[in-house]
């Protein structure tokens, strides 16, 4: 176990803004509550509580890896639409004391799933908003559908 310093700065602290994560645009993350993991050299990384994270799609695997500031990393992989993306969520459960503040939190690889960062004045619906709103199975919407925002299809 390596202790963060000087010359290998890390610093967390909850992020004041709601952040989102979208698989190829579906929402599958969203929270006013993410930890900005900021590492050294990297940019920042955004860690989400799980009951914020729609982890119906995400399956876990048998990869593991091993950080000497953080600790062992288990992985994810996002199933949606019968797409998988293998090992593109991650966590650490046990992390090392230094960086407590993101036991049991999942992160995503920014460039597999677009983490977007939105302001308190954004009015993006929320992830239990978006999923009441999608098909349950049976072929229609769990909810009533969404007005439409145009007149007629243009064209």
């Amino acid at each position: 176990m390596k202790i963060p310093g000087p010359d290998h700065p890390i610093t967390l602290h909850l992020n004041p803004r709601r952040v989102q994560a979208l698989y190829q645009g579906h929402l599958i993350a969203d929270t006013r509550a993410a930890i900005s993991l900021k590492e050294a050299g990297y940019k920042a990384v955004q860690y989400f509580p799980r009951e914020d994270v729609a982890m119906d799609f995400l399956a876990r695997t048998e990869h593991h890896s091993h950080c000497p500031y953080k600790g062992d990393a288990s992985y994810y992989s996002v199933i949606r639409d019968g797409v998988v993306a293998e090992n593109v969520v991650w966590t650490y459960e046990e992390p090392y004391p230094a960086v407590e503040q993101i036991r049991g939190l999942v992160a995503f690889y920014p460039d597999q799933v677009e983490i977007v960062e939105l302001d308190e004045h954004d009015d993006r619906p929320d992830i239990d908003e978006v999923v009441q709103h999608t098909d349950s199975g049976s072929g229609g919407s769990q909810r009533e559908h969404w007005a439409p925002n145009v007149e007629a299809p243009q064209g």
